[in-house]
Protein backbone atom coordinates (compact mmCIF):
# COMPACT_ATOMS: atom_id res chain seq x y z
CA UNK A 1 0.00 0.00 0.00
CA UNK A 2 1.43 3.58 -0.92
CA UNK A 3 2.38 5.61 2.43
CA UNK A 4 1.49 9.31 2.50
CA UNK A 5 5.10 11.55 2.05
CA UNK A 6 4.41 13.19 5.07
CA UNK A 7 4.97 9.59 6.79
CA UNK A 8 8.05 9.35 4.84
CA UNK A 9 9.98 12.86 4.78
CA UNK A 10 10.13 13.97 8.73
CA UNK A 11 13.01 16.49 8.95
CA UNK A 12 13.28 16.27 12.47
CA UNK A 13 14.30 12.69 11.86
CA UNK A 14 16.98 13.36 9.32
CA UNK A 15 17.62 16.46 6.42
CA UNK A 16 19.26 13.63 4.22
CA UNK A 17 17.28 11.99 1.67
CA UNK A 18 17.88 9.35 -0.74
CA UNK A 19 15.63 10.49 -4.51
CA UNK A 20 14.98 8.38 -7.46
CA UNK A 21 12.64 8.72 -10.27
CA UNK A 22 11.97 6.31 -12.91
CA UNK A 23 10.75 7.17 -16.99
CA UNK A 24 8.00 5.36 -18.03
CA UNK A 25 8.73 6.08 -21.49
CA UNK A 26 9.98 3.48 -23.83
CA UNK A 27 12.27 5.77 -25.35
CA UNK A 28 13.85 6.45 -22.01
CA UNK A 29 15.23 8.96 -19.94
CA UNK A 30 18.36 9.97 -21.72
CA UNK A 31 20.70 7.16 -23.75
CA UNK A 32 20.54 5.30 -27.20
CA UNK A 33 16.79 4.10 -28.17
CA UNK A 34 17.00 1.27 -30.13
CA UNK A 35 13.73 1.40 -31.74
CA UNK A 36 13.64 4.87 -33.38
CA UNK A 37 17.81 4.89 -33.90
CA UNK A 38 17.76 8.32 -32.01
CA UNK A 39 20.05 9.56 -28.67
CA UNK A 40 18.47 11.16 -25.74
CA UNK A 41 22.02 11.98 -23.96
CA UNK A 42 21.43 15.93 -23.81
CA UNK A 43 18.67 15.12 -21.54
CA UNK A 44 20.60 14.12 -18.32
CA UNK A 45 22.39 17.81 -19.38
CA UNK A 46 18.94 19.01 -18.60
CA UNK A 47 18.70 17.10 -15.49
CA UNK A 48 21.51 18.43 -14.10
CA UNK A 49 20.86 22.10 -14.72
CA UNK A 50 17.56 21.79 -13.68
CA UNK A 51 18.74 19.93 -10.37
CA UNK A 52 21.20 22.61 -9.90
CA UNK A 53 19.36 25.65 -10.38
CA UNK A 54 16.54 24.45 -8.18
CA UNK A 55 19.20 23.64 -5.23
CA UNK A 56 19.73 27.53 -5.74
CA UNK A 57 16.15 28.49 -5.28
CA UNK A 58 15.34 25.85 -2.76
CA UNK A 59 17.14 25.16 0.69
CA UNK A 60 17.92 21.93 -0.41
CA UNK A 61 21.13 20.92 -1.22
CA UNK A 62 22.71 18.26 -3.51
CA UNK A 63 25.13 15.50 -2.24
CA UNK A 64 25.08 13.02 -5.07
CA UNK A 65 23.71 12.18 -8.10
CA UNK A 66 23.81 10.08 -11.21
CA UNK A 67 21.75 9.97 -14.11
CA UNK A 68 21.15 6.64 -16.08
CA UNK A 69 19.07 5.62 -19.11
CA UNK A 70 15.61 4.90 -17.31
CA UNK A 71 16.40 6.99 -14.17
CA UNK A 72 18.06 9.13 -11.91
CA UNK A 73 19.27 9.43 -8.01
CA UNK A 74 19.98 11.87 -6.15
CA UNK A 75 20.84 12.25 -2.11
CA UNK A 76 19.96 15.81 -0.87
CA UNK A 77 20.01 17.52 2.30
CA UNK A 78 17.08 19.74 3.53
CA UNK A 79 18.50 23.17 5.22
CA UNK A 80 15.36 24.10 7.13
CA UNK A 81 16.44 26.59 9.54
CA UNK A 82 18.62 28.06 6.69
CA UNK A 83 14.91 28.87 4.87
CA UNK A 84 13.40 29.65 8.02
CA UNK A 85 16.40 32.97 8.48
CA UNK A 86 15.14 34.22 4.88
CA UNK A 87 13.66 37.79 4.76
CA UNK A 88 10.21 38.35 3.33
CA UNK A 89 11.89 40.16 -0.15
CA UNK A 90 14.65 36.86 0.06
CA UNK A 91 11.60 34.43 -0.19
CA UNK A 92 9.71 36.65 -2.67
CA UNK A 93 12.57 36.90 -4.76
CA UNK A 94 13.52 32.93 -4.69
CA UNK A 95 9.69 32.29 -5.53
CA UNK A 96 9.69 34.63 -8.36
CA UNK A 97 12.48 32.18 -9.65
CA UNK A 98 9.94 29.81 -10.15
CA UNK A 99 6.67 31.45 -10.75
CA UNK A 100 6.67 34.70 -12.74
CA UNK A 101 3.19 35.38 -11.94
CA UNK A 102 2.84 36.30 -8.04
CA UNK A 103 0.38 37.77 -5.99
CA UNK A 104 -1.87 40.82 -6.24
CA UNK A 105 -0.86 41.49 -2.36
CA UNK A 106 2.85 40.50 -3.04
CA UNK A 107 2.61 43.13 -5.85
CA UNK A 108 1.41 45.90 -3.62
CA UNK A 109 4.03 45.35 -0.91
CA UNK A 110 7.19 45.03 -3.62
CA UNK A 111 5.35 48.37 -4.66
CA UNK A 112 5.60 49.91 -1.04
CA UNK A 113 1.82 49.91 -0.46
CA UNK A 114 1.18 49.72 2.98
CA UNK A 115 -1.22 47.21 3.64
CA UNK A 116 -3.93 47.66 6.14
CA UNK A 117 -4.24 45.01 9.20
CA UNK A 118 -6.34 42.15 7.16
CA UNK A 119 -4.42 42.41 3.85
CA UNK A 120 -1.19 42.04 6.05
CA UNK A 121 -2.66 38.98 7.54
CA UNK A 122 -3.18 37.57 4.27
CA UNK A 123 0.10 38.73 2.78
CA UNK A 124 1.62 36.55 5.97
CA UNK A 125 0.32 33.52 5.23
CA UNK A 126 1.38 33.76 1.61
CA UNK A 127 4.46 33.79 2.37
CA UNK A 128 4.37 30.86 5.07
CA UNK A 129 3.16 29.00 2.39
CA UNK A 130 5.65 29.80 0.47
CA UNK A 131 8.69 29.70 3.21
CA UNK A 132 7.23 26.28 3.53
CA UNK A 133 6.97 24.94 0.25
CA UNK A 134 10.61 26.36 -0.55
CA UNK A 135 12.61 23.19 1.70
CA UNK A 136 9.56 20.39 1.08
CA UNK A 137 11.91 18.21 -1.19
CA UNK A 138 8.13 17.43 -2.98
CA UNK A 139 7.65 20.74 -4.56
CA UNK A 140 11.17 20.35 -5.06
CA UNK A 141 10.53 17.02 -7.11
CA UNK A 142 7.81 18.38 -8.69
CA UNK A 143 9.71 21.44 -9.93
CA UNK A 144 12.02 18.69 -11.28
CA UNK A 145 10.07 16.12 -13.46
CA UNK A 146 6.95 18.36 -14.34
CA UNK A 147 9.88 20.65 -16.25
CA UNK A 148 11.73 17.36 -17.36
CA UNK A 149 8.74 15.88 -18.66
CA UNK A 150 7.12 18.67 -20.63
CA UNK A 151 10.94 19.18 -22.34
CA UNK A 152 10.76 15.82 -23.28
CA UNK A 153 7.09 15.77 -24.50
CA UNK A 154 7.91 18.76 -26.50
CA UNK A 155 11.10 16.90 -28.66
CA UNK A 156 8.92 13.57 -28.98
CA UNK A 157 5.68 15.85 -30.21
CA UNK A 158 3.59 14.24 -27.64
CA UNK A 159 1.69 13.62 -24.61
CA UNK A 160 1.08 11.64 -21.52
CA UNK A 161 2.70 10.36 -18.88
CA UNK A 162 6.55 10.25 -18.54
CA UNK A 163 7.32 9.21 -15.24
CA UNK A 164 6.46 5.56 -13.58
CA UNK A 165 4.79 7.46 -10.85
CA UNK A 166 5.73 9.42 -7.90
CA UNK A 167 9.03 9.45 -6.72
CA UNK A 168 10.85 7.18 -4.49
CA UNK A 169 12.38 8.28 -1.35
CA UNK A 170 14.93 6.71 1.25
CA UNK A 171 15.24 8.39 4.56
CA UNK A 172 18.96 8.29 5.69
CA UNK A 173 19.03 8.05 9.13
CA UNK A 174 22.84 8.45 10.42
CA UNK A 175 26.38 8.84 8.81
CA UNK A 176 26.60 5.04 7.87
CA UNK A 177 23.70 5.18 5.68
CA UNK A 178 24.46 8.64 4.02
CA UNK A 179 28.11 7.54 3.52
CA UNK A 180 26.92 4.16 1.87
CA UNK A 181 24.14 5.82 -0.20
CA UNK A 182 26.09 8.45 -1.71
CA UNK A 183 28.50 5.87 -2.73
CA UNK A 184 26.02 3.72 -4.22
CA UNK A 185 24.83 6.73 -6.41
CA UNK A 186 28.24 7.99 -7.51
CA UNK A 187 28.81 3.98 -8.05
CA UNK A 188 26.12 3.30 -10.47
CA UNK A 189 27.49 4.02 -13.92
CA UNK A 190 30.58 1.38 -12.72
CA UNK A 191 28.16 -1.06 -11.04
CA UNK A 192 25.93 -1.22 -14.33
CA UNK A 193 29.19 -1.28 -16.31
CA UNK A 194 28.87 1.54 -18.19
CA UNK A 195 31.52 3.04 -17.13
CA UNK A 196 34.71 1.40 -16.39
CA UNK A 197 36.41 4.70 -14.40
CA UNK A 198 34.81 7.13 -12.00
CA UNK A 199 36.28 10.27 -14.02
CA UNK A 200 34.34 8.36 -17.27
CA UNK A 201 31.35 7.89 -15.19
CA UNK A 202 29.22 11.18 -17.14
CA UNK A 203 26.69 13.15 -15.05
CA UNK A 204 27.28 11.98 -11.55
CA UNK A 205 28.46 13.88 -8.83
CA UNK A 206 31.97 11.92 -8.20
CA UNK A 207 33.24 13.07 -11.42
CA UNK A 208 32.17 16.55 -11.22
CA UNK A 209 34.34 16.28 -7.70
CA UNK A 210 36.73 14.73 -9.09
CA UNK A 211 37.49 16.81 -11.69
CA UNK A 212 37.25 20.13 -9.51
CA UNK A 213 39.77 18.12 -7.07
CA UNK A 214 42.41 17.81 -9.84
CA UNK A 215 41.87 21.12 -11.83
CA UNK A 216 42.09 23.29 -8.59
CA UNK A 217 45.42 24.64 -8.80
CA UNK A 218 47.44 23.35 -4.91
CA UNK A 219 50.46 25.82 -3.42
CA UNK A 220 53.26 23.53 -2.36
CA UNK A 221 54.66 25.72 0.38
CA UNK A 222 50.91 25.67 1.62
CA UNK A 223 50.78 25.43 5.53
CA UNK A 224 49.35 22.10 6.96
CA UNK A 225 46.75 23.84 8.60
CA UNK A 226 45.19 25.62 5.66
CA UNK A 227 44.56 21.91 3.96
CA UNK A 228 41.12 22.71 5.12
CA UNK A 229 40.98 25.61 3.23
CA UNK A 230 42.13 23.74 -0.17
CA UNK A 231 39.46 20.90 0.53
CA UNK A 232 37.15 23.42 0.82
CA UNK A 233 37.84 25.44 -2.59
CA UNK A 234 38.51 22.33 -4.32
CA UNK A 235 34.77 20.97 -4.62
CA UNK A 236 32.00 22.19 -7.06
CA UNK A 237 30.21 25.52 -5.88
CA UNK A 238 26.82 23.71 -6.68
CA UNK A 239 27.34 20.38 -4.74
CA UNK A 240 26.84 19.90 -0.79
CA UNK A 241 30.24 20.65 0.24
CA UNK A 242 32.10 17.94 2.71
CA UNK A 243 33.70 18.74 5.30
CA UNK A 244 32.78 17.36 8.97
CA UNK A 245 31.21 17.18 11.82
CA UNK A 246 32.02 20.53 13.37
CA UNK A 247 32.02 22.31 10.14
CA UNK A 248 28.65 23.71 9.40
CA UNK A 249 26.59 23.23 6.00
CA UNK A 250 28.78 19.75 4.80
CA UNK A 251 28.64 16.76 4.80
CA UNK A 252 30.30 15.17 7.61
CA UNK A 253 33.39 13.44 5.77
CA UNK A 254 36.29 15.17 4.46
CA UNK A 255 36.95 14.98 0.65
CA UNK A 256 40.05 13.27 0.24
CA UNK A 257 39.01 10.63 2.39
CA UNK A 258 34.95 9.99 0.54
CA UNK A 259 37.17 10.04 -3.13
CA UNK A 260 39.95 7.46 -1.88
CA UNK A 261 36.60 5.03 -0.58
CA UNK A 262 34.57 5.41 -3.87
CA UNK A 263 37.96 5.34 -6.16
CA UNK A 264 38.56 1.92 -4.00
CA UNK A 265 35.17 0.54 -3.66
CA UNK A 266 34.88 1.02 -7.53
CA UNK A 267 37.42 -1.54 -8.24
CA UNK A 268 35.15 -4.21 -7.16
CA UNK A 269 33.19 -3.68 -9.68
CA UNK A 270 36.33 -3.62 -12.22
CA UNK A 271 39.27 -5.58 -10.89
CA UNK A 272 39.83 -9.23 -11.15
CA UNK A 273 42.04 -9.26 -8.55
CA UNK A 274 39.62 -8.39 -5.35
CA UNK A 275 41.96 -10.16 -2.39
CA UNK A 276 44.99 -6.96 -3.61
CA UNK A 277 42.41 -4.55 -3.58
CA UNK A 278 40.91 -5.84 0.19
CA UNK A 279 44.61 -4.82 1.49
CA UNK A 280 44.05 -1.37 1.15
CA UNK A 281 41.13 -1.05 3.07
CA UNK A 282 40.32 3.01 3.88
CA UNK A 283 40.63 4.44 7.01
CA UNK A 284 37.46 5.72 6.84
CA UNK A 285 35.94 2.47 7.60
CA UNK A 286 37.26 1.84 10.70
CA UNK A 287 36.29 4.88 11.80
CA UNK A 288 33.11 4.44 11.29
CA UNK A 289 33.00 0.60 12.52
CA UNK A 290 32.14 -0.75 9.18
CA UNK A 291 32.93 -4.08 8.10
CA UNK A 292 34.96 -4.60 4.56
CA UNK A 293 32.13 -7.12 3.95
CA UNK A 294 29.14 -4.76 5.17
CA UNK A 295 30.20 -2.06 2.92
CA UNK A 296 30.57 -4.29 -0.01
CA UNK A 297 26.85 -5.23 0.35
CA UNK A 298 25.75 -1.67 0.83
CA UNK A 299 26.99 -0.31 -2.19
CA UNK A 300 25.70 -2.96 -4.17
CA UNK A 301 22.33 -3.62 -2.54
CA UNK A 302 21.31 -0.01 -1.01
CA UNK A 303 18.60 0.22 -2.61
CA UNK A 304 17.04 -3.53 -1.66
CA UNK A 305 18.83 -3.65 1.57
CA UNK A 306 16.07 -1.04 2.63
CA UNK A 307 13.07 0.21 2.12
CA UNK A 308 11.77 3.80 2.80
CA UNK A 309 14.21 4.40 6.18
CA UNK A 310 17.74 3.55 6.03
CA UNK A 311 20.32 3.53 9.19
CA UNK A 312 21.40 0.90 11.58
CA UNK A 313 19.55 -1.23 13.01
CA UNK A 314 19.12 0.70 16.59
CA UNK A 315 18.08 3.27 14.19
CA UNK A 316 15.63 1.64 12.41
CA UNK A 317 14.07 -0.33 15.73
CA UNK A 318 14.03 3.14 17.67
CA UNK A 319 11.67 5.27 14.29
CA UNK A 320 9.64 2.50 13.37
CA UNK A 321 8.75 2.05 17.57
CA UNK A 322 8.07 6.04 17.29
CA UNK A 323 6.09 5.85 14.01
CA UNK A 324 3.88 2.50 15.54
CA UNK A 325 5.35 0.39 12.94
CA UNK A 326 6.04 -3.10 13.95
CA UNK A 327 9.61 -3.70 11.59
CA UNK A 328 11.13 -1.42 9.15
CA UNK A 329 13.13 -3.44 6.33
CA UNK A 330 16.82 -3.10 7.35
CA UNK A 331 16.29 -4.62 10.76
CA UNK A 332 17.19 -7.97 9.96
Amino acid sequence: MTRARKSLIDLSVTPYYHLIARCVRRAFLCGDDKYSGRNFDHRREWLVKRMKLLSDVFAIDIAAYAIMSNHYHVVVKVNKNKALDWSVEEVIRRWYKLYKQGDSLVERFLNGEKLNEASLYIFSEIIATWRARLYDISWYMKNLNEYIARQANKEDNCTGKYWEGRYKSQALLDDKAILSCMAYVDLNPIRAKIATELENSDFTSIQERIHKYKNTPKNSKQPAQKSELFEHKSQPMQLLKLGSNAEPDTIPFRLIDYLELVSWSSRYFTCNKQREVSKNVPNILAKLNIEEAEWLNAIQHFRRQYANFAGSKVRLMNLAAQNQAKWYKGVG
